[in-house]
C-alpha cells in the first residue's frame, strides 16, 4: 500500500472496522466472555487504531512538511508538531 497516497476517506474506512471491533468488545463485555479474549480483542483495536495514526503521521510528513519547506520558521514548527505526535505514538 502507498500510505502517500491514502485519503482521509480511506482513514475513516480504517476507523468504521475499529470502531466495530470495539462495539465487539462491548458485547464480549456484556456477555461476560473470557477476560483474556477481551484483553486480545482490546489489544487489536488499539493496535489497528495506532496503524492509522501512523499513517496520517506519514501522510502529514510527506504533504504538510514538504509545503513548509520554504518557511524556516514553518518547518521548525512542523517538527516540534512531529516530535510531540511521535513521543504520544511511543507511549
Amino acid at each position: 500500500m502507498d500510505i502517500s497516497k491514502t485519503t482521509h476517506h480511506e482513514n475513516v474506512s480504517r476507523l468504521a472496522r475499529i470502531e466495530g471491533q470495539v462495539k465487539g468488545v462491548v458485547r464480549m463485555i456484556e456477555e461476560e466472555e473470557y477476560c483474556i479474549d477481551i484483553i486480545t480483542q482490546i489489544q487489536a483495536a488499539r493496535s489497528a487504531l495506532q496503524s492509522v495514526s501512523k499513517i496520517i503521521l506519514e501522510k502529514h510528513i510527506r504533504h504538510c512538511v514538504t509545503d513548509a519547506r520554504n518557511s524556516p520558521d514553518e518547518v521548525d514548527v512542523k517538527i516540534e508538531e512531529i516530535m510531540t505526535a511521535v513521543k504520544r505514538l511511543s507511549k
